[in-house]
């Protein structure tokens, strides 16, 4: 079958994308006035868009596309299981083969005891039923009033009613009637914005100790589980300080409670090792993974569950689940793709080549007046804008003012990079090459050119009082 490269003119398509498509985290209005970008095709590293721009995607899709675009071996596997046996549902005592295969290879990946698998079809609905596990599971114990779970503001877990109330993203909350109930926030360790003029370790310690105050507050007799992006991800690439984690550890460990490593964007190769829990040394009893999985070819995620918590969830009736879950077409998709992460040697490749190429070249970036801070973990990273490089100012402008005109700058030179306020924030494919990130560093210091003089022009270099 021949690909449909003919379409109908940008304009119309924008048109018809207007009239009928509600997108997510968008103005309709703005975008109706704006047009929308059509993407055509992709291959590798590269997107097409319907005029025949060649772009530069520095984020993966939305954090995922880890193998990179085209791999016809994704879509063999999808027609061929699509043929075979295109849907059966894993309720009722029933399964199949590419649900058995694929969380046998999971269990086989993930670190530590966690062996067990339950499927859902994104992030969002991994970490809806965390909710209910470990809720269930404390039940199952004989301590139902220990309902409570601790997140942290700024974090992201997912945009449902559930997983969004996880996460601690005000714009979300002021919709929909966000938080639910006994879901409490903590601060982010997100020492560039908020460290004043701590030590970032001391800093990092002080974070982290407040998931102990905030147990002692609540009872630690009600507190189910601790929930957190081994680097948060949509928040802005935040990489915590060094002595972060170990103490969240500990404080998990000291209270029996729960914890949940939401590895949706860290998982499958995108800190340099298939997770971030191995990265940052955690030991979560729960990790939830979609994205990378199957390199965002087709919908699939889920919660790897540690044998002390599957043991007990083993005993009861569990009355949750997806008319997807373990989608069969979704999982042999996912079985080659980790196939190919695993035989391609792509995850040691970014550890020992790539990743230390980018993190140079990020690093460079520092270099730019517009830039007070450069963050980078495998291929993940982060910079901030400011006014003032020295203070680690912010903008007197509204939040997000000159990360929105950098974004602007970076698509009008085809590239794909994303901002959080006044962020930029990059999640390239695994298999970017080294040319490739000399051209993504290229078209970033062009982008930041462009975007000073903008900011510059406009009277906005200023910073907040």
């Amino acid at each position: 079958m021949t690909m449909i490269t003919n379409h109908m003119p940008t304009a119309e398509l924008q048109a018809l994308d207007a009239a009928h498509h509600m997108h997510p985290f968008t103005h309709g209005n703005q975008l109706e006035t704006k047009g929308a970008r059509i993407i055509t095709r992709a291959q590798g590293v590269t997107l097409t868009d319907s005029e025949g721009n060649e772009i530069l995607d520095a984020m993966g899709g939305l954090w995922c596309v880890n193998i990179g675009y085209g791999r016809d071996e994704l879509a063999e596997v999808a027609a061929r299981q699509m043929r075979e046996l295109p849907f059966y549902n894993t309720f009722f005592q029933t399964s199949h083969v590419p649900a058995i295969a694929l969380a046998a290879k999971l269990a086989e990946l993930a670190p530590g005891d966690l062996n067990h698998v339950f499927y859902a079809g994104s992030g969002s609905e991994a970490n809806d039923t965390n909710i209910r596990m470990v809720r269930t599971y404390w039940a199952q114990m004989g301590q139902p009033e220990r309902n409570i779970i601790i997140s942290r503001r700024n974090a992201y877990h997912g945009s449902s009613v559930g997983s969004g109330s996880l996460g601690g993203m005000s714009g979300m909350h002021a919709q929909g009637g966000m938080p639910i109930p006994d879901i409490h926030h903590i601060d982010q360790p997100h020492w560039y914005a908020e460290g004043g003029d701590m030590d970032p370790e001391a800093f990092g310690l002080a974070r982290a100790r407040q998931l102990e105050e905030k147990i002692e507050e609540l009872g630690p007799h009600r507190v189910a589980a601790f929930i957190g992006e081994p680097v948060q991800g949509a928040g802005g690439v935040i990489i915590p300080p060094d002595s972060y984690w170990p103490e969240i550890q500990r404080i998990c460990d000291k209270y029996g409670i729960l914890l949940i490593a939401d590895e949706v964007i860290c998982g499958f190769g995108r800190t340099g090792e298939w997770f971030g829990s191995q990265t940052l040394n955690i030991r979560p009893d729960i990790m939830t993974v979609a994205k990378g999985l199957s390199s965002g070819y087709a919908p699939i995620g889920g919660s790897i569950v540690s044998d002390r918590v599957a043991e007990v969830m083993n005993d009861c009736e569990f009355n949750h689940g997806y008319t997807y879950s373990g989608h069969p077409v979704s999982c042999a998709v996912a079985l080659e793709n980790l196939r190919i992460l695993e035989e391609e040697k792509i995850v040691e490749r970014v550890a020992q080549e790539t990743a230390p190429y980018l993190r140079e070249k990020w690093e460079s970036l520092f270099a730019h007046p517009l830039v007070g801070e450069t963050r980078i973990i495998g291929m993940m990273g982060s910079l901030a804008l400011t006014p003032h490089k020295a203070s680690r100012a912010k903008f007197a402008a509204d939040p997000g003012t000159a990360g929105y005109i950098c974004r602007e700058r970076c698509f009008a030179n085809n590239l794909v990079m994303r901002h959080v306020g006044d962020r930029m924030i990059i999640s390239p494919p695994l298999v970017i090459s080294k040319s490739e990130i000399d051209t993504l560093i290229e078209r970033a210091w062009q982008s930041l050119d462009q975007a000073e003089k903008q900011i510059r022009d406009e009277g906005l270099m200023k910073a907040a009082a």
